[in-house]
């Protein structure tokens, strides 16, 4: 196949179910593969693990710019108007300010509130799972820990969350490129829209009655004049970072298990071995990115690999693809934490590097620690189910079965 078959082949339920062989045809062919504008919206699709952090760190490659209509959709709002979605200047005002509160110290504080958070769900399970009853991992660990934990971090009350899971899936699904109908953007303006109302009310209790949040943080420092940030982009702002931060984390937990569960050996040496969690963390990223691809667009004539991409010009970033290039890592089908030099491209590269990725990985630490050291025969109950979802890629169940000792 070449690559204007590749990449249509990946976008059918076969390339969303199992990718991996498609991105081993692209390496196949080379790093980058240009392709027919007309069949995609990009002139290529770039798969290499070097040509993919070049991309992501080059100050010449941007965000594709949003719709024309963007103001007249909440949705499309919001993400303009997000430092994950906005291009500089803006870009670096709006990050400025979350980088001064959201600190690796904030991060190292939370930890013992994810050990809490963690021995409670483990709790639950137990109890679902007495007598051998099947337990979805998903529902019941993988959703709830990182939805907890964001809401500790933002100071948003437990009672709440169950309230966003929808909005936010709403929102997810039309990220997804096969989301861009209309039915599913008039969902996702909804679900902005209540989304903004209710962060614009938690903005105002913290500027009346600050608490030690992320949030009470965030405004203070805007109103000491600190940073030009508006409240609207603090709303948006808040709205995608809540998306991101939990989004993600499920997916790593959820696409991490399967893998361990078929390494005993690791499952036995896990809990013991904060290392070797951590190392987990890291190869379950690069085995199995929670997200598979992002765009970037070309402000100049460059060139990308020995591939000329031409200004204005969209080009297709294969995460998933990258983190399996056997150029960077021998035997890249093959799980192995033991293997050296671990730095998958999963949470991106250079300006737009996630945010929460400390958090999303202390998270995974804490987690797959807890869990094998709570239920060290855990065990499928049945098939896990993936999710429709190609750009965030996970599992919606993963049936287990507990035999807790």
């Amino acid at each position: 196949m070449d690559a204007d078959a590749i990449l249509a082949a990946l976008f059918t339920e076969q390339g969303r179910t199992d990718p991996y062989p498609f991105y081993t045809a692209l390496h196949e062919l080379g790093r980058i593969s240009s392709v027919t504008p007309a069949a995609a919206s990009y002139v290529a699709v770039v798969n290499g693990y070097d040509q993919v952090d070049q991309v992501l760190r080059d100050p010449a490659f941007l965000k594709q710019p949003g719709r024309a209509d963007w103001e007249e959709h909440p949705v499309l709002a919001v993400l303009q108007r997000s430092m994950m979605f906005s291009n500089p200047p803006e870009h670096a005002h709006r990050r400025k300010v979350f980088q001064q509160v959201f600190t690796p110290r904030r991060v190292a504080e939370l930890e013992p509130k994810i050990h809490q958070i963690v021995g409670k769900l483990l709790d639950r399970m137990a109890e679902l799972g007495d007598g051998g009853a099947p337990v979805d991992f998903i529902s019941e660990f993988a959703y709830p820990l990182p939805t907890q934990v964001v809401g500790e971090l933002l100071g948003i009350p437990l009672d709440d969350l169950g309230w966003f899971r929808e909005r936010v899936e709403r929102i997810d699904a039309y990220l997804d490129l096969a989301g861009k109908t209309p039915e599913i953007l008039a969902a996702a303006d909804a679900a902005a829209t209540e989304l903004s109302e209710y962060y614009a009310g938690l903005i105002a209790q913290r500027r009346a009655d600050p608490l030690d949040d992320l949030v009470s943080a965030l405004v203070q420092a805007m109103d000491a004049g600190d940073e030009p940030l508006t409240d609207p982009e603090l709303v948006s702002n808040l709205v995608v970072l809540f998306n991101a931060s939990f989004v993600t984390t499920i997916n790593l937990l959820g696409n991490g298990l399967p893998p361990l569960l078929a390494r005993p050996d690791l499952v036995e040496a896990l809990p013991g071995d904060a290392a070797l969690a951590s190392a987990c963390v890291e190869e379950v990223l690069r085995y199995d990115s929670s997200v598979q691809f992002l765009a970037r667009a070309a402000s100049v004539d460059t060139v990308v690999g020995e591939l000329p991409i031409v200004a204005g010009s969209n080009v297709l970033l294969l995460l998933g693809a990258a983190n399996r290039d056997p150029r960077r890592y021998p035997d890249p089908d093959a799980f192995d934490p033991s293997r050296p030099d671990i730095k998958p491209v999963s949470f991106g590269a250079g300006a737009h590097y996630c945010l929460g990725a400390a958090l999303s990985r202390a998270e995974g630490r804490i987690a797959f620690q807890g869990l094998f050291e709570r239920f060290p025969s855990l065990s499928l109950a049945t098939e896990p189910v993936r999710s429709e979802q190609f750009l965030l890629r996970g599992y919606s169940e993963i049936p287990v079965v507990l035999n807790a000792s």
